[in-house]
């Protein structure tokens, strides 16, 4: 019953429509006791030779207003039990996406996106059967069996009452016994359910690479494992679950034995007529449902708690970045300056940034170089707030980033990350996603400054075009030049471009800078690439190896540092020359 106390908080704030339900629950838990009394009193009528037409009447008129009633009674507590279970899904299914979107990378590390999901979908379901069904069995099963007993000692025969529930404390036992063990198996069947989605998650992202390696029977048969998996975890619920019908079944057959043979006994005796023990078995056919529902409500609590536990130990996992008390919600605007001392993602392990200095100026351009992991994406990360726990400060307008609210601070930057990702949506709704009340002339000038608006129209639905999963039927130099187009859209005061320009070819490259150069005066814009031509006209480029700064300058001071730029420089150039046939 644990599970009841958990969800105390729901039920109090549905306490009308809860409240309701159970009064009406308990309506048709009182009516159900009148049709036992009525058959017993005809048994008695027929037997005695006392039965008239009118008074048969009477009895069948009393039997269908009883039914009916009963029909409309269940109708409306149906909806005030079952409606308000639906709400308790719909209240945890956005508590959890909500919080999902507050999460920092850290933890999607540590969890991973088909048992994300299957949290949202089977727990949220197992829950929602809980405060459903699991209220209305709890509640039903204790009203009809306590008014059943109720008649049956005080209008029929106490004795008799006590001696046919002498097998129900080992129903009670075994029930109880068979719920701890549910709970610990349905567990472990959650974690399996979780496992398999991720693995088709996975999979279907990652189709086009299984394909290319020819590894599509070693994905089918690691898909076959961990559904067999499932599928005897599975079972191994069921073998426990199948317990519980029969166990009561079987006890409450042996209620019925003793109740024929101890019932005829005291017929024999006079202490009871016939027709008494016509209504006493009556009435403890009815008794069949509360026992078996007492059984099914463990088995439903059980997983109600199991899944309870697993959605509530996500909703305490707290974000590693927060607003700050008393942070400013005012959107930044000014100059950056970047101090950072040191970094480590993992605390206590190897520096990821050290002493990285620079001040840019409102409206300047900085460039960002160095090799594969010398920390470029980490100094972005840190100006967006992706992490809070270094030693050092960040200032936007003179203002410390963790004194603004996420919100402000991230409304004043556009991030063009290395990875593009795309919505299953139209390339308008793409390139709109940042800003949704944007015109369609505003989309096709973001499209032509990111030099993709000519590849658009070409498709047989222009802007209308549905780009399918994660932009699945673009190239990726279109992805990467509709993400740009996305991010131009927002205006915003920072436009960051992290190596996004990778898959374009150089004079693509050029048009797109230049067209950005004249649209975004007097805003700023930080660039991070490979490809020395992208940043060669920045403001200040810093050289970052092992997340410090090596060299800094312009262009043309660098290249008079005879250092790492200078020399990749010339190669890129030499590259280049290459490329168009050693033609200079």
């Amino acid at each position: 019953m644990k599970v009841f106390f958990d969800l105390a908080w729901f039920f109090k704030q549905e306490k009308k429509s809860y409240i309701t339900g159970i009064l009406l629950l308990l309506a048709v838990a009182m009516l159900e006791i009148v049709p036992p009394k009525v058959i017993g009193i005809i048994v008695d009528e027929i037997g005695a030779g006392t039965m008239t037409k009118d008074f048969l009447w009477k009895c069948l008129i009393v039997l269908a207003v009883v039914g009916i009633s009963m029909y409309g009674l269940r109708y409306l507590w149906r909806i005030m039990i079952f409606g308000s279970s639906l709400k308790l899904a719909r209240q945890l299914r956005y508590r959890l996406y909500n919080h999902f979107t507050k999460m920092s990378p850290s933890f999607y590390q540590k969890h991973r996106t088909g048992d994300l999901m299957a949290h949202a979908t089977n727990d949220i379901q197992a829950i929602q059967q809980t405060a459903g069904a699991g209220v209305l069995t709890f509640v039903d099963s204790l009203a009809v069996g306590g008014f059943v007993l109720l008649a049956m000692a005080s209008t029929i025969s106490w004795k008799l009452t006590i001696v046919s529930l002498l097998p129900m404390p080992i129903m009670v036992l075994s029930t109880k016994y068979y719920g701890t063990i549910l709970h610990k198996r349905f567990h472990h069947a959650q974690q399996a359910f979780s496992e398999i989605n991720d693995k088709v998650q996975e999979s279907m992202s990652g189709l086009k690479v299984i394909r290319s390696f020819g590894q599509e029977q070693e994905d089918l048969a690691s898909f076959r494992t961990k559904s067999e998996e499932v599928v005897e975890k599975n079972v191994r619920v069921a073998r426990i679950d199948s317990l519980f019908d029969p166990t009561i079944s079987l006890i409450v057959g042996f209620s019925f034995l003793i109740a024929v043979a101890y019932g005829s006994v005291l017929v024999m005796n006079e202490e009871i007529t016939i027709g008494q023990l016509v209504s006493f078995t009556t009435y403890l056919g009815t008794l069949v449902w509360p026992m078996l529902a007492f059984g099914w409500l463990f088995n439903i609590l059980e997983r109600g708690r199991a899944s309870y536990d697993r959605v509530n130990s996500l909703l305490a996992v707290s974000s590693d970045v927060q607003d700050t008390k008393g942070a400013t919600a005012e959107v930044p605007t000014g100059g950056i300056e970047f101090s950072i001392e040191r970094f480590s993602y993992n605390q206590n392990a190897v520096e990821n940034l050290k002493a990285v200095h620079f001040t840019l100026q409102q409206g300047g351009t900085l460039g960002i170089v160095g090799r594969t992991g010398a920390g470029k994406t980490t100094i972005l990360k840190a100006l967006i707030r992706e992490f809070d726990h270094f030693e050092g400060k960040v200032k936007i307008g003179g203002s410390d980033i963790r004194n603004m609210s996420l919100e402000a601070l991230r409304s004043a930057i556009s991030y063009v990350p290395q990875e593009h990702f795309l919505f299953s949506t139209t390339i308008a709704d793409n390139i709109a996603f940042g800003k949704a009340d944007a015109g369609y002339q505003e989309i096709i000038r973001a499209a032509q400054i990111a030099n993709i608006h000519e590849d658009i129209v070409k498709f047989p639905e222009g802007y209308e075009t549905i780009v399918g999963e994660r932009g699945v039927s673009l190239s990726g130099g279109q992805k990467q030049r509709i993400s740009i187009a996305r991010a131009i859209l927002t205006d915003a005061e920072i436009l960051i471009l992290d190596d996004c320009l990778s898959a374009v070819d150089a004079k693509t490259e050029e048009r797109i800078l230049t067209a950005l150069k004249g649209e975004r005066q007097n805003k700023t814009t930080i660039i991070t690439a490979h490809r020395l031509s992208s940043i060669q006209h920045s403001d200040l480029i810093l050289v970052i190896e092992d997340g410090k700064v090596v060299e800094r300058g312009t262009h043309e001071q660098l290249m008079s540092q005879n250092g790492w730029y200078k020399d990749m420089y010339e190669r890129q150039q030499l590259e280049s020359l290459v490329e168009q046939g050693g033609i200079a």
